[in-house]
């Protein structure tokens, strides 16, 4: 055994996990042809100034104090920006900034769905399937009548379940880029440029052992 990191993750009640075992009893033997109409849809919060922990620098005993193995960290940031996006096997979304103000279910209507989702449904084809969660606004009377009058179909998503998500591991990767670069980003454009196709097509390949290690996480059993 070795020391490592705790993972962090938001508090389960038992109707949460009994959801998360379901989701993945029902999905666990999908193929990939099944994942590859999901469009995977969520939001994150970045800041152009941020501390993860991660960096280390070679010092001598003593020189822990040493202005070169400072790193200098603005506990109380230097302005963010909330974004949303999505991924598919095939590509992915425009990475939209939600600016001034909450997202409401008006503002996701007109700034998410009609937008980003209905376009990206057309070009999909029959079959689609919105993955998102279950959010206020995104399950508001507003947003259902539009999505029923532009026949778009969303998956039934259970509650709190993030591990089951690939677009999480797109916002860590995004930001441990922008963490690694000399320069911090200044454009949201270069936010949008660490999103690497490839990568997000591995991460939906793996939605096969997300759903097992569910199960296994949950208490259920599977068979190979």
């Amino acid at each position: 055994m070795r020391a490592r990191r705790p993972q962090v993750g938001v508090v389960l009640t038992a109707q949460h996990r009994a959801g998360h075992l379901a989701f993945a009893r029902e999905h666990q033997d999908w193929q990939i042809r099944h994942w590859h109409p999901v469009l995977f849809t969520d939001e994150s919060r970045f800041t152009l100034s941020t501390c993860d922990r991660r960096d280390r620098v070679w010092r001598r005993r003593g020189e822990r104090s040493t202005a070169c193995n400072i790193l200098q960290h603005d506990r109380f940031g230097s302005g963010s920006v909330m974004v949303r996006g999505g991924i598919s096997l095939e590509g992915r979304t425009a990475l939209h900034v939600l600016a001034r103000g909450s997202l409401t279910a008006i503002r996701y209507r007109d700034e998410i769905l009609r937008p980003l989702v209905r376009p990206y449904a057309g070009a999909v084809g029959p079959g689609f399937l919105l993955m998102q969660d279950n959010a206020r606004p995104h399950v508001a009377g507003v947003c259902q009548q539009f999505m029923q009058d532009e026949g778009i179909d969303a998956m039934d998503w259970p509650a709190r379940s993030s591990d089951l998500n690939p677009t999480e591991h797109i916002w860590d990767i995004m930001s441990r880029s922008i963490h690694q670069r000399h320069v911090a980003p200044q454009t949201v454009q270069e936010l949008a440029d660490a999103l690497v196709q490839e990568t997000i097509r591995h991460l939906i390949r793996s939605m096969p052992r997300r759903c097992r290690e569910v199960i296994q996480a949950r208490g259920g059993h599977t068979h190979y």
